[in-house]
């Protein structure tokens, strides 16, 4: 849960697919008189027109709302007053964290009021991460919420090879408000002493009280000997929400949300590839998966949790199309024959999955393999093809099954190579420094942000070369498809990874590097 102190507004970019949903005041004939309302306490009093335009802002916009409905006290000291003043003076972070925030914040402060909690809470995100789920400290923190992968496991938010939890927006704020009631009342239900710990942890909040005590000093927050990013922490959420209260007396014009929800947090029920998940919700992968940023791989984890984050307009008909698709159909599943020297965590590497899914699949219990039998191996949904095609042949394109234009950032750390990062971003150093526009000898600073397509295609392999797929007719054969694209057998061979030259199928997909003329 670590924060910076002071953010450089120029340097934060805005999450691929989150745009500023921007709010319209409905048209109304109100005459230019005063009229009669019923307020708020239920007593009829006499308001103007700038008074009812005010109060329909207030229902319309979330962040008036927000301020609205703070309930802090805001202590004014030095440190208050200085990033009251970064914020004043830098108004276009406030423009960026709206557009990240747009999705998600409406979805956050209702589960504040669920829990009766602070609202100021909702701006916790702000101080932690910048509204990015993405992000990632130093000290191994991650999502909006900064939460460590201890603290996550902790409080149920699940991190595994297919998902991380603390970058999905509803799992890690279900963990981070655990956390912050498990934290309330150890802290003698002081929100102050509780922010402090939910940045450094309880012991270090409880330990210098214990310290002023034992001395005869004062035991409030602002007295108590914190470390340097605690002792900011707090001030820095103080002034923040006294900059969204009274924006208007600061001078800054926050970008409006629209006080409604924006997203729905579906259930799927079981595993589900989400390019088949994107089709039945009827919108862009790219914007499901930044709705959905805890997923890692093609497919929802398969233990769970089975759910989804998908825009409000789309749940509903997306529930219906679900409905209509069979449980075995959600994943495609090929036949791989197991060959002499082969594990499984070498077969679920190729097929990127897992080795425990490959056992449960197979009702394997230990590592134990025969060559010569098979295996039921899990492969992406979308690519209608493939219920046609060898796990041989799958294989051998599996560059174009894992094509998306998905792009992300990744921040460069200390000890980082570009070595390291192809390995840890599961792509190649070439595509690091072509994407980046870097060479092998470009130094990496820690903090540099990197552009990543994660799955972008690997087939071409030069600015003159191009792949196309061939679906197999009734009647050809690899000598008659060489003389019709000009290539010869042996290469036919070469790029399908076809084990007998003469057993090719009708549908089945062939991959031809063709060069452009």
């Amino acid at each position: 849960m670590k924060a910076n102190l002071f953010i450089i507004a120029g340097s934060i970019l805005a999450i691929t697919g989150c745009q500023p949903l921007q709010s319209t005041s409905p048209q109304t004939d109100i005459d230019q008189q005063t009229v009669a309302i019923n307020a708020k306490s239920k007593k009829s009093s006499a308001v103007t027109l700038d008074e009812i335009e005010v109060q329909v802002s207030e229902v319309n916009n979330l962040w008036l709302r927000i301020g609205n409905e703070m309930t802090l006290p805001i202590t004014d000291n030095e440190l208050v007053a200085r990033y009251r003043q970064w914020y004043i003076d830098n108004p276009k972070h406030l423009e960026i964290i709206t557009q990240r925030a747009s999705p998600f914040l409406y979805y956050i402060v209702d589960q504040l009021e669920k829990r009766h909690l602070p609202i100021e809470l909702a701006l916790l995100p702000i101080v932690e991460s910048g509204f990015d789920p993405l992000a990632y400290s130093s000290g191994h923190a991650s999502g909006l919420w900064q939460l460590t992968a201890p603290t996550a496991t902790s409080f149920g938010v699940k991190t595994n090879w297919w998902y991380d939890g603390r970058r999905d927006v509803a799992s890690s704020t279900k963990g981070a408000l655990d956390l912050i009631q498990y934290l309330y009342p150890k802290m003698d239900q002081n929100w102050l002493y509780t922010l402090g710990a939910y940045n450094s942890g309880e012991g270090r909040i409880l330990n210098a009280i214990k310290h002023n005590q034992a001395r005869g000093k004062s035991t409030d927050f602002w007295s108590l000997s914190l470390p340097k990013e605690t002792a900011h922490y707090v001030p820095q959420l103080l002034a923040l929400a006294d900059v969204i209260k009274h924006a208007d007396k600061y001078g800054i014009t926050l970008t409006p949300i629209d006080n409604v929800p924006q997203i729905e947090v579906v259930p799927i029920e079981s595993q589900l590839d989400i390019n088949l998940a994107a089709d039945l919700a009827q919108i862009d992968i790219v914007d499901l998966k930044a709705l959905n940023p805890g997923l890692k791989r093609w497919a929802t984890a398969p233990q769970g949790p089975h759910q989804l984050i998908l825009p409000s307009d789309k749940a509903t008909n997306f529930k219906l199309a679900l409905a209509t698709i069979e449980p075995d159909s959600r994943i495609n599943w090929v036949r791989y024959k197991i060959k002499f020297g082969d594990s499984i965590s070498r077969i679920a590497d190729q097929f990127e999955t897992t080795a425990s899914l490959i056992r449960s699949s197979n009702g394997i219990k230990g590592n134990n393999i025969i060559a010569g039998r098979f295996l039921i191996i899990p492969v992406a949904a979308k690519d209608p093809d493939l219920a046609t095609m060898t796990a041989d042949q799958v294989l051998a394109r599996k560059a174009v099954v894992k094509s998306s234009p998905n792009k992300q950032s990744y921040t460069v750390k200390s000890g980082d190579s570009l070595w390291k990062i192809s390995q840890s971003q599961q792509v190649t150093v070439a595509q690091l420094m072509k994407w980046n526009n870097l060479t092998k000898q470009s130094t990496l600073s820690i903090g540099k942000n990197l552009v990543i397509y994660p799955n972008e295609m690997t087939a071409s392999t030069s600015n003159n070369e191009k792949t196309v797929n061939y679906r197999v007719q009734s009647g050809d054969s690899l000598a008659r498809i060489a003389v019709k694209y000009k290539v010869t057998v042996a290469e036919l061979i070469e790029w399908n990874s076809l084990q007998n030259s003469k057993l090719i199928q009708p549908g089945q997909i062939l991959k031809l590097i063709m060069t452009n003329s």
